[in-house]
Protein backbone atom coordinates (compact mmCIF):
# COMPACT_ATOMS: atom_id res chain seq x y z
CA UNK A 1 0.00 0.00 0.00
CA UNK A 2 2.92 2.33 -0.67
CA UNK A 3 2.81 5.38 -2.92
CA UNK A 4 -0.88 5.86 -2.12
CA UNK A 5 -0.41 9.46 -1.03
CA UNK A 6 0.02 10.67 -4.60
CA UNK A 7 -3.58 9.74 -5.45
CA UNK A 8 -5.28 10.59 -2.19
CA UNK A 9 -7.73 13.44 -1.90
CA UNK A 10 -7.79 15.21 1.46
CA UNK A 11 -11.03 16.79 2.62
CA UNK A 12 -11.97 18.23 5.97
CA UNK A 13 -13.09 14.87 7.39
CA UNK A 14 -11.88 12.24 4.92
CA UNK A 15 -8.93 11.02 2.96
CA UNK A 16 -10.07 9.09 -0.09
CA UNK A 17 -9.31 7.72 -3.52
CA UNK A 18 -12.59 6.57 -5.05
CA UNK A 19 -12.93 6.00 -8.76
CA UNK A 20 -15.72 4.66 -10.93
CA UNK A 21 -15.69 3.31 -14.48
CA UNK A 22 -19.14 4.11 -15.87
CA UNK A 23 -20.47 3.04 -19.27
CA UNK A 24 -23.85 3.60 -20.88
CA UNK A 25 -25.19 3.52 -24.39
CA UNK A 26 -27.45 5.51 -26.65
CA UNK A 27 -31.04 4.27 -26.83
CA UNK A 28 -31.41 1.61 -29.54
CA UNK A 29 -27.60 1.80 -29.91
CA UNK A 30 -28.09 4.57 -32.47
CA UNK A 31 -24.79 5.77 -33.88
CA UNK A 32 -25.19 9.47 -33.06
CA UNK A 33 -22.14 10.33 -30.90
CA UNK A 34 -20.05 11.80 -33.70
CA UNK A 35 -18.75 15.23 -34.68
CA UNK A 36 -20.46 18.18 -33.02
CA UNK A 37 -22.78 15.91 -31.02
CA UNK A 38 -19.81 14.15 -29.43
CA UNK A 39 -18.06 17.46 -28.69
CA UNK A 40 -21.20 18.94 -27.13
CA UNK A 41 -21.77 15.85 -25.01
CA UNK A 42 -18.26 15.93 -23.58
CA UNK A 43 -18.53 19.63 -22.79
CA UNK A 44 -21.92 19.13 -21.12
CA UNK A 45 -20.70 16.18 -19.04
CA UNK A 46 -17.72 18.17 -17.75
CA UNK A 47 -20.11 21.00 -16.82
CA UNK A 48 -22.40 18.61 -14.95
CA UNK A 49 -19.48 17.11 -13.02
CA UNK A 50 -18.35 20.58 -12.01
CA UNK A 51 -21.87 21.62 -10.97
CA UNK A 52 -22.56 18.43 -8.99
CA UNK A 53 -19.20 18.10 -7.19
CA UNK A 54 -17.47 15.15 -8.82
CA UNK A 55 -14.54 14.87 -11.21
CA UNK A 56 -14.31 13.28 -14.64
CA UNK A 57 -10.73 12.04 -14.92
CA UNK A 58 -11.09 10.44 -18.36
CA UNK A 59 -13.88 10.24 -20.91
CA UNK A 60 -14.24 8.81 -24.38
CA UNK A 61 -17.18 8.35 -26.70
CA UNK A 62 -17.70 5.62 -29.21
CA UNK A 63 -20.39 6.22 -31.81
CA UNK A 64 -23.10 4.58 -29.68
CA UNK A 65 -21.80 4.54 -26.08
CA UNK A 66 -19.61 6.43 -23.63
CA UNK A 67 -16.93 5.47 -21.09
CA UNK A 68 -16.25 7.71 -18.11
CA UNK A 69 -13.70 7.41 -15.31
CA UNK A 70 -15.03 9.59 -12.48
CA UNK A 71 -13.99 10.30 -8.92
CA UNK A 72 -16.08 11.64 -6.06
CA UNK A 73 -16.16 12.20 -2.34
CA UNK A 74 -17.46 9.26 -0.28
CA UNK A 75 -20.75 11.05 0.42
CA UNK A 76 -21.62 11.10 -3.29
CA UNK A 77 -23.24 7.83 -4.34
CA UNK A 78 -22.17 6.32 -7.66
CA UNK A 79 -25.84 6.07 -8.68
CA UNK A 80 -26.14 9.84 -8.15
CA UNK A 81 -23.17 10.42 -10.48
CA UNK A 82 -24.54 8.49 -13.43
CA UNK A 83 -28.15 9.59 -12.90
CA UNK A 84 -27.08 13.24 -12.96
CA UNK A 85 -24.89 12.74 -16.02
CA UNK A 86 -27.50 10.81 -17.98
CA UNK A 87 -30.56 12.89 -17.04
CA UNK A 88 -29.11 16.36 -17.33
CA UNK A 89 -27.03 15.59 -20.42
CA UNK A 90 -30.07 14.21 -22.26
CA UNK A 91 -32.10 17.36 -21.60
CA UNK A 92 -29.24 19.66 -22.59
CA UNK A 93 -28.34 17.62 -25.68
CA UNK A 94 -31.93 17.72 -27.01
CA UNK A 95 -31.93 21.51 -26.59
CA UNK A 96 -28.55 21.93 -28.28
CA UNK A 97 -29.12 19.26 -30.95
CA UNK A 98 -32.87 18.94 -31.64
CA UNK A 99 -32.09 16.74 -34.66
CA UNK A 100 -31.35 13.92 -32.19
CA UNK A 101 -35.07 13.53 -31.44
CA UNK A 102 -35.77 12.46 -35.03
CA UNK A 103 -33.15 9.68 -34.72
CA UNK A 104 -34.49 8.37 -31.40
CA UNK A 105 -38.05 7.23 -30.77
CA UNK A 106 -39.84 8.27 -27.62
CA UNK A 107 -37.61 11.20 -26.76
CA UNK A 108 -34.98 9.22 -24.83
CA UNK A 109 -31.29 9.71 -25.54
CA UNK A 110 -29.89 7.02 -23.24
CA UNK A 111 -30.54 3.35 -22.73
CA UNK A 112 -31.76 2.88 -19.11
CA UNK A 113 -28.99 0.34 -18.35
CA UNK A 114 -25.64 1.43 -16.94
CA UNK A 115 -22.42 -0.45 -16.23
CA UNK A 116 -20.46 0.75 -13.20
CA UNK A 117 -17.35 -0.60 -11.49
CA UNK A 118 -15.23 0.74 -8.67
CA UNK A 119 -11.63 1.38 -9.57
CA UNK A 120 -8.65 1.60 -7.25
CA UNK A 121 -4.97 1.62 -7.82
CA UNK A 122 -4.40 -1.57 -5.84
CA UNK A 123 -5.90 -5.03 -6.17
CA UNK A 124 -8.42 -6.69 -3.89
CA UNK A 125 -5.74 -9.23 -2.89
CA UNK A 126 -3.40 -6.43 -1.80
CA UNK A 127 -6.12 -4.92 0.41
CA UNK A 128 -6.90 -8.32 1.94
CA UNK A 129 -3.21 -8.92 2.68
CA UNK A 130 -2.80 -5.46 4.17
CA UNK A 131 -5.82 -5.90 6.48
CA UNK A 132 -4.74 -9.41 7.45
CA UNK A 133 -1.25 -8.10 8.28
CA UNK A 134 -2.51 -5.38 10.65
CA UNK A 135 -3.01 -7.83 13.53
CA UNK A 136 0.61 -8.96 13.23
CA UNK A 137 2.05 -5.47 13.75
Amino acid sequence: MRNMSTRLIHDRTTVHNIGYHIVWSVKYRRKVLIGAVESSLKEILYQIANEKGFIIKEMECDIDHIHIFASAKPKIAPSYIYKMMKGISARRMFVKHPELKSKLWGGHLWNPSTYIETIGHISEDTVRQYIDGQKKK
